[in-house]
């Protein structure tokens, strides 16, 4: 019984260490850091960066496997879902910017102005549809 759950735990940990590789990688490839980095002209921090990134989703995959609980409640857990948002409209615009896909929306679109509200009010109805599921409780 022992050897089985000692397995499974290996088994369980290197597939997680794959997949998060794999994920550090794609951020890695599509340049999220360095771009983040150079926008706000805090290069010197982009170490900073990485770790944070790298403690961030340890904690995380800790928090979802065992259970943990932050300290503070609402407000904690409302700073870490703004954090977690940024994080994945830089992630997605990063990904956007590197495919060209904006340049090629705009062409097919033919917009001469106004591109900036369209990505505007695609995140505002992300983010509303994130506030909707958050009260009502609908996804869950």
């Amino acid at each position: 019984m022992f050897l089985k759950s000692l397995f499974l735990a290996i088994c369980g940990f290197s597939a997680g260490g794959v997949i998060a590789a794999g994920l550090f990688a794609f951020i890695t490839v599509i340049g999220v850091i360095p771009r983040l980095a150079g926008k706000t002209h805090t290069a010197r921090f982009s170490r900073l960066y990485e770790d944070c990134i790298v403690l961030g989703a340890g904690f995380g995959n800790g928090a979802q496997l065992f259970g943990w609980r932050l300290f503070g409640g609402s407000p904690v857990m409302a700073v870490f879902g703004l954090c977690a948002g940024v994080f994945v409209g830089c992630l997605i615009m990063s990904l956007a910017e590197t495919l060209d896909a904006l340049p090629v929306m705009n062409r097919r679109l033919k917009l001469a102005v106004g591109f900036q509200f369209i990505i505007l009010s695609l995140a505002l109805g992300k983010c509303a549809g994130a506030l909707t599921s958050m009260f009502t409780g609908i996804g869950n």
